[in-house]
């Protein structure tokens, strides 16, 4: 029997697992096939407080995974397949074998949309990003594509003005989808470029994105546009097909917890990071969350002593 079970790693997960250790709950983490989230694909990381030089996002997910092994965590390197909440312990699915908890913090992230062609992936971290608070700055002087129509294209692309050059704002509608208030800022802005009726057909370049091939949907013609960044605004999925129908889950598919708290509708059942936070999506905030889980399912805990 489990005091905590964290699924999914990140930092959130990671955060949780160092507070819940520090706290001897002696948590189990079911970090997921590939631990670390979605920082394992961004390459420098210059935002995260206490690395003045910057630090890749797969270092600062393998440090985090040190700090909580040192306090006597322990891992599972394979996906949650079920869950069973409906009270306690909690029972979590790995395969075939059944792990049981007094409580749950839950941390699977959620995962960036991308079109889906094969050059996305190739250019992944070499100019392809599908965060652009994150990896907006390394994108000075150049220009760059924007792919997207609802407000978190305009607010990436808005944000990217700061940096690059030009923006090509590309969507696929002759119209943008985003509230009228965000339209009208992005289209005021002079860097800012909309090309409509337009899909990317392909990322081109040697070793790094280079330009940007795009299709007109109504013409068929295509255009190639000099870029050496490309950002996919699309949106995010959360990773929680797996708690469907037993957490609630809002419209997106979004954890919903209760304000000002990482709790979920059953009690002892938390959630942290990006499966509940569609607002900042930030390694920071994750692990703040994290730290905040942990806590919880501490107090919970002694609150509820069997």
């Amino acid at each position: 029997m489990e005091n905590v079970i964290i699924i999914g790693s990140g930092p959130a997960g990671y955060t949780a697992a160092i507070y819940a250790a520090r706290a001897n709950l002696k948590p189990l983490m079911i970090e997921g096939l590939t631990p670390g989230g979605q920082l394992m694909i961004t390459t420098d990381v210059e935002n995260y407080p206490g690395f003045d030089k910057g630090v890749t996002g797969p270092e600062l997910m393998e440090i985090m995974k040190k700090q909580a092994a040192r306090f006597d965590t322990r891992f599972v390197t394979n996906n949650v397949t079920k869950v069973d909440f409906s009270k306690r312990p909690f029972k979590v699915w790995v395969e075939d074998e059944m792990y049981e908890a007094q409580t749950i913090i839950i941390a699977t992230g959620a995962s960036a949309k991308w079109l889906g062609i094969p050059s996305e992936q190739k250019y992944m971290g070499k100019g392809a990003s599908a965060c652009a608070t994150c990896d907006g700055a390394f994108f000075k002087k150049v220009d760059v594509v924007v792919v997207g129509g609802g407000d978190t294209a305009m607010e990436e692309s808005s944000f990217l003005t700061r940096f690059a050059n030009k923006v090509y704002l590309v969507h696929r509608r002759d119209q943008f989808r985003a509230s009228k208030i965000m339209q009208d800022r992005v289209l005021k802005n002079p860097k800012i470029e909309p090309i409509y009726d337009s899909t990317v057909d392909e990322i081109l370049g040697e070793k790094s994105v280079q330009s940007v091939r795009i299709k007109n949907i109504k013409t068929g013609k295509t255009t190639e546009l000099k870029a050496e960044g490309y950002f996919v605004a699309i949106g995010h999925k959360p990773n929680t097909d797996i708690f469907k129908g037993i957490i609630n889950l809002n419209e997106t598919g979004y954890i919903i917890t209760k304000p000002g708290t990482t709790q979920t509708n059953v009690a002892g059942v938390y959630a942290a990071g990006d499966v509940q936070d569609h607002v900042y999506r930030q390694a920071v905030t994750a692990a703040g969350t994290g730290c905040m889980a942990a806590l919880e399912a501490e107090r919970f805990l002694e609150a509820n002593h069997s």
